[in-house]
């Protein structure tokens, strides 16, 4: 599917289920590829990126045994060792495969190639390998410096490690060194050099690292990952909350109402607190039995400021329902998603500008002011969150064509299936 044009809503009792989530899928994943014999995942995201991270198990000699209908993934463990210890794999464009994938191997004690898209090629990198480095790893780079493809020669990590980290530009940095300490034989350290020392992300990998058996604590400035073998046999993924946020924002653009099956409150990703933003805006928000509910308002409020910064997947989406609020909306803090699947702040302001919304684009905010606009192309830049954002927009009754629109294949396979369902 070359576009897609979006149609007007059609219903005002909005009932969905949602994928599980793609954080918390290749996470479990890793985790129990590092596990010590047989774990069965539940739940589990099918998408191009967890299916490149499980091809990339695979092609390192994992035993895994794939179930797509009923949603879940049994992997042989090997105590953190890597089957094979010669292989080359490719990642895509997932950030999280890239990470978590070349941190263990760059603890193993094998020899490997690390291949990518053209877009993850230009994605950070820096940090991780620099740090890989300093534990002995060795890396050859076999296109551009500092970037995707490597050859990686792993420590082996006998020894007790320190070590430094920046994640002022991805926190998946850390949580791949959180994940994978269990291989250092004598615990890990990692200090926190930059002025982030915490987010979203990182208390779901901590938290994540705890159920799979691990242990992991944090004094305020450095965590310290102790050398526990993951020993869990079952693990149940939970929704995907930035999914799910795509429903409630249409129900805050269009006055109507939005449930997501099993997503509650609870829930240890980021993501959820783009909903209390929703209820700031005016929503109602319930936490049912079935799910959250949000029932948007007859008017939107727009925000003074909305720090975003450990929620900064929702960014895009809050830009397009602030199109439909009663005064301007600022989004702050999110400078890094600059260095995401596309430049997302300036994706934001690109594609805002030639609906003829006014924005003022800054290095780490973006304002958006209301008002009408006008149908045009969206330009997704091979980003699912772009595709999947700017769909909300254009289901009134101003349409969008959204370019390139399968992008979303990334997290959502099926999602304009389902949108395509909501305007009938």
């Amino acid at each position: 599917m070359e576009f897609y044009d979006t149609k007007p809503l059609k219903t005002k009792d909005i009932k969905v289920t949602v994928p599980g989530s793609k954080s918390i899928t290749n996470r479990a994943l890793l985790m129990a590829a590092l596990s010590k014999g047989e774990c069965t995942i539940n739940g589990i995201l099918f998408s191009d990126d967890s299916r490149f991270f499980l091809k990339a198990l695979e092609d390192l000699g994992f035993n895994i045994q794939i179930d797509e209908e009923a949603k879940s993934v049994k992997v042989v463990g090997q105590a953190g060792a890597i089957p094979k210890a010669e292989a080359t794999i490719y990642v895509g464009s997932a950030g999280t495969a890239a990470r978590f994938l070349t941190a263990m191997l760059g603890l193993s004690e094998g020899v490997y190639v690390i291949n990518a898209s053209e877009q993850m090629k230009k994605r950070p990198m820096k940090p991780l390998f620099d740090v890989l480095k300093s534990m002995g790893a060795k890396i050859e780079f076999l296109e551009e410096e500092n970037a995707l493809p490597i050859r990686i020669k792993g420590c082996g990590c006998n020894e007790k490690q320190t070590v430094s980290l920046d994640i002022s530009k991805s926190t998946q940095f850390l949580s791949a060194l959180m994940m994978i300490g269990c291989m250092c034989k004598e615990g890990l350290s990692v200090e926190i050099t930059s002025e982030k020392k915490t987010g979203s992300y990182i208390n779901i990998t901590k938290n994540m690292v705890e159920e799979f058996g691990g242990s992991v604590s944090f004094d305020g400035k450095t965590y310290t990952i102790e050398p526990k073998i993951y020993n869990i046999k079952e693990y149940q993924v939970e929704p995907d909350v930035s999914a799910a946020c795509y429903f409630y924002g249409i129900a805050a653009i269009y006055g109507c109402k939005a449930l997501v099956y099993n997503v509650h409150f609870d829930s240890t990703q980021g993501d959820i607190r783009f909903i209390k933003v929703l209820e700031e805006m005016g929503c109602k928000v319930t936490d049912t039995d079935e799910g959250i509910q949000v029932i948007g308002p007859n008017k939107l409020r727009g925000l003074e400021n909305v720090d975003m910064n450990n929620f900064s997947d929702q960014a895009l989406t809050l830009a397009n329902v602030a199109i439909f609020a009663d005064t301007p909306t600022t989004i702050s803090n999110i400078g890094h998603i600059r260095g995401q699947e596309c430049d997302r702040l300036n994706a934001i302001a690109q594609n805002l500008t030639k609906m003829g919304i006014k924005v003022i684009e800054r290095e780490d905010s973006i304002t958006i002011y209301p008002g009408e606009f006008e149908s045009t192309d969206i330009e997704t830049f091979e980003d699912h969150r772009v595709a999947m954002s700017f769909t909300m927009s254009g289901m009134g009754e101003k349409s969008l064509r959204i370019l390139n629109p399968m992008c979303c294949r990334k997290t959502f396979e099926n999602y304009f299936e389902i949108i395509d369902g909501l305007c009938k």
